[in-house]
């Protein structure tokens, strides 16, 4: 049997306690040394060393360390110079990421109480939570956090808030009774209390049954110690581009040994000559530009209200199909608040927003003061009285301190202008009975400043109704008959319908100060009203969630709140759909990996749902192909969040175990916020796209010129310096800006890409090599030109093929930025490209103009009247193709611009 089914004798027999004494000092030190210390295992962690030369496993990464390894062979000294400072770059900023990523449990260990009461050998002693064993009888009252999983012996008005484990937004009642069912989940444990949660109300005292790894915290943690973290697509990409790359050069070798071999050159000769092709067919300077366009969208996010953990992370967000919401906290404030009234036989609706004590009261859309209406004045004002709560003005806003549901009836008193201080010197609290399971419900005795005693009476509606004679009505008090019973009943199933959290309250007038016991105060009672009150969704997340459903986001809210609850926010988001489903726990926990598999498919919203159940969600999207966000700011999210494809923390509200386990953290707590990182995401995608295009198409231009030159037995019209030139600064710069280039109109129009895309997909291989192929043909063809007019003139004629390489390049770089054509956007618009390549431009003509620069890099002097030939040349390859395209395709994309 459980200890959740067991009678309190039965758990102190079991557990060989004393619930009136505790343990001895000598059996706490023997279950110490049996059961370990209170804390929460970190696994084996990898040693800083060994993180650090993981790095170096990335299949790019080889391929650079084998092209450095051959440059030096070759004596390019400064080309290996440049891939292992790249290299080495890369492997520290991976290494930072990854170090950070691996403190998730020192964060979840943070969550456990510093000390905690106990009882040992009869006497009541303050401990480290850390010495804290099974058996153990532990004390706690408000503002406590509980130490280690307990069953309750003890409850007095006691309430748990429970959040960061189940996401459930109220918190939970607790007492001591048995509680019997199959697969309960961690709310429905009404006799116990788990680790890391807090006392929100009352006090009570508890048998520990689970310490460190054996708590509901601690499952937690070994899930977050196996939750794999997923490779992002962008690394899946950039691991097939160096694999195809590899491919290609050991294909370029193999060809330019057989064709040098087959002419009558020497095998060694053809050997080196073939590898220093290949060597020229890896862009060294791509994984650089890939962090530095990375790192860029990261500062651009900053100030959009999220943070960047992972650099990976803006490129996947980009990717998303789906994101897992929690509810509490992200779709909603996390803050209790009224938004409907019944008093006097009226329905008030309450407006304003969380904890701030502003808003207004409407009757039938007519705002009124209540002031003018003694019942609703009379509600809000018993409201206040005995209220425990304090609402604090702090530098982030209005924040509670004490429980949500007085917290959320103290701000409707305050926005009728009823200061709990002010009432002070007006109403004195005489007598208390506070708040119980059983009873469900609070009172409190108060005399007046005139002598008048009055009770007041805050709890379930059924039970005050049951305890009440009378009603307040219309500014009377009448008898609460089968009538009024009935309308006050129509009026509670429209909030429960709503999802509105009910509190009655109620009143009589007391004949005597002294001896009241709470039977005197609690019956014969006047039904005063009832107060309406929900955690409320933020406003601007509807919008959101529209957004990203028009750029084929699909978001599904999970929860550990009732499927009544969720429905009615999910409804108000516009996350629910005319045919979504709500699945709860229960259900989820009978279906086997494919029934969840396609109930993922299908669902909108997961209610009442464990932490178990968030990561098996995940999974079964992930499965089903979707490239998965989890949203979240509790421990109970921190396992989902880790698994998913990229996870997001709450920056705000959010615990340090959800925002070490994330990929990316919301300054603001604002689901809006995620809209914004996802436009970012796809636009540095297709940066990073547009940067490949143009590194890819100039290398293979470098290539071809060489490789058609051998074919033909030509000299080569490029000597090793210009094509590390080309590579280093002429491809780098323009290439860097492209990385920062704007987002196209349609970028939150388009679906998601589906994570089995390629890096080369929608035709980016075919322009690629068609203007590779261009580059390298008007490029080979100055040369043969030039050199065919002047054979003596070696130098010059590679001096003009160098110029025509780079023009063509610096032209085909603004033929990059759409996908459509060179056409299509404004070229100015990118005022970093066009310095790129300015400075390109001026950096080529010191080369060939510059004296001391020219032997180094076997250059002359252009005529001038060679420039127009070098510029008819260079415009060629992207003129060619892409204005035919523009012609074939412009009026097509003017009627799909004018239908959208």
């Amino acid at each position: 049997m459980k200890f959740h089914q067991m009678h309190i004798s039965d758990v102190e027999k079991a557990l060989q306690t004393d619930m009136n004494r505790g343990l001895s000092d000598k059996d706490a030190e023997k279950r110490k040394k049996r059961y370990g210390e209170n804390v929460l295992e970190e696994g084996e962690k990898p040693s800083r060393l060994r993180i650090f030369f993981s790095q170096f496993k990335d299949f790019m990464v080889i391929v650079l360390l084998i092209a450095t390894v051959i440059s030096g062979l070759l004596g390019e000294y400064m080309d290996a110079l440049t891939i292992i400072i790249i290299v080495i770059t890369n492997g520290i900023l991976g290494y930072i990421q990854e170090y950070r990523a691996e403190k998730s449990l020192d964060a979840l260990k943070e969550l456990s109480a510093p000390q905690a009461n106990v009882f040992r050998g009869g006497k009541k002693l303050k401990i480290p939570t850390k010495e804290i064993v099974p058996g153990d009888v532990l004390l706690f009252s408000s503002g406590d956090r509980i130490g280690a999983d307990v069953r309750i012996v003890e409850a007095n008005g006691l309430e748990i808030d429970e959040s960061p484990l189940t996401g459930e937004s109220v918190p939970v009642e607790k007492g001591t009774e048995p509680v019997f069912g199959e697969d309960l989940g961690i709310g429905d444990m009404a006799n116990l209390a788990f680790m890391g949660t807090m006392v929100t109300r009352g006090s009570g005292k508890g048998i520990v049954i689970g310490t460190g790894m054996n708590t509901a915290m601690g499952k937690i943690a070994d899930m977050l110690q196996s939750a794999k973290e997923s490779m992002t697509p962008l690394q899946r990409r950039l691991e097939e581009l160096g694999k195809i790359l590899l491919a290609l050069c050991l294909v370029l070798t193999v060809l330019v040994v057989v064709i040098g071999v087959l002419q009558g050159h020497d095998v060694y000769t053809m050997f080196l000559a073939g590898v220093s092709l290949a060597v020229a067919a890896i862009p060294e300077g791509l994984p650089a530009i890939v962090t530095i366009a990375l790192s860029l969208g990261v500062q651009r996010m900053v100030r959009k209200n999220s943070i960047v953990r992972k650099l990976p992370a803006v490129e996947t967000l980009g990717s998303v199909s789906v994101i897992c919401s929690d509810k509490t906290g992200t779709m909603t404030a996390n803050k209790m608040t009224v938004t409907r009234i019944f008093a006097g036989g009226k329905v008030w609706a309450v407006t304003g927003h969380g904890y701030e004590p502003k808003g207004d009261f409407f009757y039938r859309d007519r705002k009124i003061s209540p002031k003018n209406d003694p019942a609703l004045e009379k509600l809000l004002l018993f409201s206040a009285l005995g209220n425990p709560t304090r609402i604090v003005q702090g530098k982030d806003g209005y924040r509670l301190e004490g429980d949500p549901t007085e917290g959320a009836m103290l701000v409707a008193a305050l926005k009728a202008g009823f200061h709990p201080e002010r009432l002070a010197g007006r109403y004195k609290i005489i007598g208390e009975f506070p708040f119980d399971s059983a009873r469900k419900r609070s009172s409190a005795a108060v005399e007046t400043g005139g002598g008048k005693v009055f009770a007041v009476v805050k709890g379930a509606p059924e039970i005050l109704l049951q305890l009440s004679e009378r009603i307040l009505w219309d500014g009377r008090e009448v008898p609460l008959n089968g009538e009024y019973r009935r309308a006050v009943n129509a009026v509670l199933e429209e909030m429960g319908t709503s999802a509105l959290r009910a509190i009655a309250v109620a009143y009589k007038p007391l004949s005597k100060r002294g001896g009241l016991s709470g039977d005197e105060v609690e019956r014969d009672l006047i039904f005063a009203g009832v107060m309406g009150m929900m955690d409320p969704p933020r406003k601007e997340v509807r919008q959101a969630v529209k957004e990203c459903k028009e750029a084929g986001i699909k978001t599904v809210m999970i929860t550990g709140d009732h499927a009544t609850t969720a429905r009615s926010v999910a409804r108000e988001l516009g996350i629910l759909s005319k045919t979504g489903k709500i699945i709860e726990g229960t259900e989820l926990e009978k279906m086997d990996g494919e029934e969840l598999e396609e109930a993922a498919k299908e669902a909108d919203v997961f209610a009442r749902v464990s932490p178990e159940h968030k990561l098996k969600i995940v999974r079964a999207l992930q499965k089903s192909g979707a490239i998965v966000a989890m949203t979240g700011d509790g421990v109970n999210d921190a396992p989902a969040i880790k698994q998913a494809d990229i996870g997001i923390a709450m920056g705000r509200s959010g615990t340090d175990v959800a925002k070490e386990a994330s990929s990316l953290i919301l300054i603001d707590d604002n689901f809006a916020t995620i809209k914004a990182a996802i436009e970012e995401g796809r636009t540095i995608y297709e940066n990073i796209r547009k940067f490949i295009r143009y590194l890819l198409a100039s290398n293979v231009g470098e290539i071809l010129v060489m490789l058609f030159a051998m074919i033909l037995g030509l000299p080569l019209p490029l000597v090793p310096i210009q094509i590390l030139w080309v590579n280093l600064v002429t491809d780098g710069l323009p290439a860097m800006a492209l990385g920062v280039d704007g987002a196209e109109e349609d970028v939150m129009k388009r679906k998601p890409r589906h994570p089995k895309e390629g890096i080369f997909a929608r035709g980016l291989g075919w322009k690629i090599i068609s203007r590779g192929f261009l580059i390298g043909g008007a490029t080979l063809l100055s040369f043969l030109f030039m050199y065919s007019r002047h054979p003596d003139q070696l130098a010059y004629a590679q001096t003009v093929a160098f110029a025509t390489l780079i023009l063509a390049q610096l032209i085909h770089v603004y033929d990059c930025r759409s996908e459509r054509s060179i056409f299509a956007r404004n070229p100015f618009e990118n005022h970093f490209l066009n310095g790129a390549v300015l400075s390109s431009f001026l950096l080529m003509l010191l080369v060939i103009y510059y004296p001391p620069l020219q032997p180094v890099f076997r250059t002359e002097a252009i005529l001038l009247r060679d420039w127009l030939f070098i510029a008819a040349m260079a415009a060629l390859p992207t003129f060619l193709l892409t204005g035919t395209f523009y012609l074939r395709n412009q009026k097509r994309y003017d009627i799909m611009k004018e239908g959208n």
